[in-house]
């Protein structure tokens, strides 16, 4: 007699997570343009800029000097002077090269911190909207997700006061996104050493995406890492994609203590190995040259910002908050939820996208259920014809 043996085909950490909404939603805008739909894309979260001359050029001077194959797995040397160095420069951080690790993107260097550091039942404070794949990393490394609502008429702004009701015995670590995606809201400079100092004197990691963190219009950026005395227990993230419009080049970068960029690299020698040769070139064009480009890439973003800021404005009965920061906006659309048999913003955005033919991303991607997000960087005629478009299909609901 045979025993058959039922065995379940996939592993139970991939049924934590999602597919990226913000994916989702790109992957389904690119079947209606394969279909010819005209649509306007506020659903992308990147700048709309070429990615500056010098940067690009140092690339193809890599590619031209065979600097194609593998190079040690947390990225070469000089990779990573020029991170630390550009961090001390811009924050007065004091990381040493064998404290930074080079990444495929960000996202990567954020996903390996979670998986180095989290542990099933460990409590994570994440404070409310949040970015798409936070929730879904946090829960894929057996984490519990602590959610901290934060209050609209504020701008979602995050406090120390709330970050401080949140902890418990369980808090492992606390992530912090200034300026934010979704709601560009960015956190007081005293608001945020005083978490900082809650965090290391409870023996709490704080984890700091700061990938928008050039991308501050209100003031002088400012970086965790430049508290120096809480060094043992901050995990700065940074990207280049948004800074210097490298998007498609994946390069990011952890800054942290010794042991836990090498336990890093130990994770990212078991899967990705090093991020690409020649990026690591470009990436140090970008962070070594001039910053010129930043400052003008930041101007635009704030005069973008203001033009469709106006335009959502003569909408009826949507309202939004002012982002401080990033490029996005999140108007709430809570008085169009209930018209036209839609119920939720997802139901919206899908509706939005099909009949209206704007591409935008529901507000539950992101812990609330009001809201859309708009990502900003293209011209601002795209601007004008979108909000029209989505002025015309809110107010078309029956």
């Amino acid at each position: 007699m045979t025993t058959l043996i039922e065995r379940k085909t996939f592993a139970e950490r991939i049924g934590r997570i999602e597919v990226s909404a913000t994916m989702a939603v790109a992957a389904e805008a690119s079947k209606l343009r394969a279909l010819g739909v005209n649509l306007v894309d506020f659903g992308a979260g990147e700048p709309h800029f070429a990615t500056p001359r010098h940067i690009k050029d140092a690339a193809i001077a890599a590619i031209e000097a065979n600097f194609t194959r593998y190079t040690v797995v947390p990225g070469i040397p000089e990779v990573r002077k020029a991170i630390v160095e550009r961090h001390a420069c811009d924050f007065g951080s004091d990381y040493a090269i064998d404290e930074a690790i080079f990444t495929a993107g960000e996202k990567l260097a954020l996903f390996n911190a979670i998986q180095v550091l989290v542990d099933h039942g460990d409590e994570v404070i994440l404070p409310v909207p949040y970015w798409v794949s936070f929730k879904d990393i946090i829960q894929y490394a057996g984490g519990t997700v602590v959610y901290l609502e934060t209050e609209e008429s504020e701008s979602f702004r995050i406090t120390a006061d709330a970050i401080e009701k949140a902890i418990t015995p369980r808090t492992k670590a606390i992530i912090l996104n200034s300026p934010s995606n979704p709601a560009g809201s960015v956190m007081s400079g005293e608001d945020l050493e005083r978490i900082v100092r809650l965090a290391h004197e409870r023996g709490i990691y704080l984890i700091l995406d700061e990938c928008y963190v050039y991308l501050n219009y209100e003031g002088k950026p400012v970086s965790g890492g430049s508290f120096t005395w809480a060094k043992e227990h901050l995990i700065v993230l940074g990207s280049l994609s948004k800074t210097y419009a490298m998007t498609g080049w994946r390069a990011g970068y952890a800054l942290g203590p010794k042991a836990i960029i090498a336990n890093l690299s130990k994770l990212q020698s078991q899967s990705t190995s090093n991020a690409t040769s020649f990026v690591q070139k470009g990436a140090i064009a970008a962070l070594a040259g001039s910053q010129e480009c930043v400052n003008e890439f930041r101007s635009e973003f704030i005069g973008l910002r203001d033009h469709i800021l106006a335009r959502l404005a003569e909408i009826p009965n949507v309202t939004c908050t002012k982002p401080g920061g990033a490029f996005y906006v999140y108007p709430n659309v809570s008085a169009y939820i209930g018209k036209g048999s839609i119920k939720t913003a997802t139901e919206l955005a899908t509706r939005l996208l099909h009949e209206g033919h704007v591409v935008a991303v529901p507000g539950e991607a992101f812990g609330t259920p009001h809201h859309i997000r708009l990502s900003y960087p293209v011209t601002r005629d795209t601007i004008d014809e979108g909000i029209k478009r989505l002025g015309n299909f809110l107010t078309g609901l029956a």
